[in-house]
C-alpha cells in the first residue's frame, strides 16, 4: 500500500457523469474559487505593488532588513499551514479554513493603516496578512484537486492561476490609479484594498461548494483524519521526494521585491512607474498560465515545471547584465512571468495525484511550508548578498544556484511517482 497508515483510501473524483460536465472546461467550483482568488489578488497586488518602494526608498529600509520583511511576507507563518491543512481535513471544512484565512488577509489591511512608519509593527502587520494566505492556500487547492478529475489538474489549476494572474494584472494598475488620483497617499491604497478583499470573502461564502457533485471524497462513514494518518504522509518515499524538490526550488526564488527593486536600479525608473513592474509579469503570467496548464497534461507537469525554472534563471541573467532599455526590461519580466506560469499551479498538480482526497489539504501544506519556508532562508540570504557584493553579483550567484537546483529536482522526480490508493468497484 502507499501510505501505510491510511487504513481506507478514497479515490479522486471519477471521470464518469453527463456528457455535458466531460465537455465543460473546468468545474463551477474551480471557476468560483478562481473568482475569489482575481479580487483577493487585486487587493494584494495593490499593497505588494507599493510596499517595496515605500520600505526601501521610503523608509530607507537597508537590503538586509527588506530581505527580513520580504520573507517574513511568506515565511514565517508557514509552520500554521501545515496545521491549518491538518485541520481542514480532520474536520472536513476546507472551505471554511479557507476563509477565516481570506478574512484575516482582509483585516491586515486596515493594520496597514495603524502601523504608519513602525517598522516592527508593518511587519506584524504582514506576518497577520501572510498568516492568512498560509491558512488558505492549501484548502483552497484541495477544494480544486477534489473538484477536477486527476488527468486534467494541469488544466484547472492553470485555469485558475489564470484568473488569479487577471486580478495581479489588475492590482498594480489600481494602485497606481489611485496614487495617480490622491497623490502619495498610501492610507488611500490601503482602504481600497480591504475593500476589496471583504468582497473576496463574500463571493467565497456564497459561490464556492465544500462538497462538489460527483466528489467521493469525505463520504459520511469516513473517518476523521488522525495525527498519526497525517505523520504518515511523511514516511512516503514519493511525498518525502517531493517536498525536498519543493523546498530546493524556493531555495533558488529570490522574490519579486527584490527583482523589481534591482530592474528599478538598473533601468533608471522613475518611482512612479514601479508599480507597473508588477503589471507587465502578471500579463505574461495571464496569457501563458491556462496553455501551459493543459501542456503540462499532455507533455507531463515535470517538463513544465524544469522549462519555468529555466526561465526564472535567463531571469536572473538578464538582471544581472547592464542596463539595455525597455525591450530588455520587457524581456525580463516577461520570463518572469513565464517562471510563475510553469510553476504555480504545475507544482501542486503535480502533487495532487500523490496525495490521498482525505489527506489532500495536508499534504499540499506540507509541500506549500517547505516552498515557504525555503523562501525565509533565501530572502535573508539574498539581502545579505546584495549588501556585501551589490545587486548585480547576488543576483548571478542566484542565477548559478537555479541550475544547481534543478539538477537535484530532476533526479528527485524524474522516476515516476506512484499514485495514491484508489477503490476498485466490484
Amino acid at each position: 500500500m502507499y501510505l501505510s497508515s491510511v487504513s481506507r483510501p478514497v479515490s479522486d473524483p471519477p471521470d464518469a457523469g453527463p456528457r455535458r460536465r466531460r465537455l465543460a472546461l473546468v468545474s463551477g467550483n474551480v471557476v468560483a474559487l478562481g473568482t475569489v482568488s482575481l479580487i483577493t489578488d487585486i487587493s494584494a497586488e495593490m499593497v505588494a505593488a507599493v510596499l517595496p518602494l515605500y520600505l526601501v526608498l521610503g523608509l530607507q529600509l537597508s537590503p538586509v532588513a527588506f530581505g527580513v520583511l520580504d520573507g517574513v511576507h511568506t515565511g514565517a507563518t508557514a509552520l500554521l499551514r501545515v496545521v491549518g491543512g491538518f485541520v481542514a481535513d480532520r474536520f472536513r471544512r476546507r472551505k471554511l479554513v479557507a476563509g477565516v484565512g481570506y478574512a484575516l488577509s482582509a483585516v491586515a489591511k486596515l493594520g496597514l493603516l495603524l502601523a504608519g512608519r513602525s517598522v516592527p509593527a508593518i511587519g506584524a502587520v504582514i506576518t497577520v496578512d501572510r498568516l492568512g494566505k498560509g491558512v488558505r492556500s492549501a484548502p483552497r487547492d484541495a477544494l480544486i484537486t477534489l473538484s477536477t478529475p486527476p488527468e486534467a489538474l494541469g488544466r484547472a489549476f492553470g485555469v485558475h492561476r489564470a484568473m488569479d494572474s487577471v486580478g495581479a494584472f489588475l492590482g498594480p494598475l489600481a494602485a497606481f490609479a489611485v496614487l495617480l488620483v490622491v497623490g502619495q497617499s498610501y492610507d488611500a491604497v490601503f482602504v481600497t484594498s480591504f475593500c476589496l478583499a471583504a468582497l473576496a470573502v463574500v463571493v467565497l461564502v456564497l459561490f464556492v461548494r465544500e462538497r462538489p457533485t460527483g466528489t467521493a471524497a469525505d463520504g459520511p462513514d469516513e473517518p476523521r483524519v488522525s495525527v498519526r494518518e497525517a505523520f504518515g504522509l511523511l514516511r512516503s518515499r514519493p511525498t518525502r521526494r517531493l517536498l525536498l524538490a519543493a523546498t530546493m526550488l524556493g531555495l533558488a526564488t529570490i522574490g519579486d521585491g527584490f527583482v523589481y527593486l534591482v530592474l528599478q536600479r538598473r533601468e533608471d525608473l522613475g518611482l512612479r512607474w514601479f508599480p507597473l513592474l508588477a503589471v507587465g509579469t502578471s500579463l505574461a503570467y495571464l496569457v501563458l498560465a491556462a496553455p501551459l496548464g493543459v501542456l503540462a497534461d499532455r507533455i507531463g507537469r515535470l517538463p513544465v515545471v524544469v522549462g519555468g525554472y529555466v526561465a526564472l534563471g535567463a531571469t536572473y541573467l538578464l538582471l544581472s547584465g547592464p542596463a539595455h532599455g525597455w525591450p530588455a526590461l520587457a524581456l525580463t519580466l516577461a520570463l518572469y512571468g513565464a517562471f510563475y506560469a510553469a510553476t504555480d499551479g504545475v507544482l501542486i498538480a503535480l502533487a495532487g495525484p500523490v496525495l490521498p482526497p482525505r489527506l489532500r489539504t495536508t499534504g499540499i501544506a506540507l509541500v506549500q511550508t517547505g516552498q515557504a519556508l525555503a523562501y525565509l532562508v533565501s530572502s535573508v540570504l539574498f539581502g545579505l548578498a546584495w549588501q556585501a557584493w551589490g545587486p548585480q553579483t547576488a543576483v548571478r550567484v542566484a542565477a548559478v544556484a537555479v541550475v544547481g537546483v534543478l539538477v537535484v529536482t530532476v533526479l528527485l522526480l524524474a522516476s515516476p511517482f506512484r499514485p495514491a490508493p484508489r477503490k476498485v468497484s466490484p
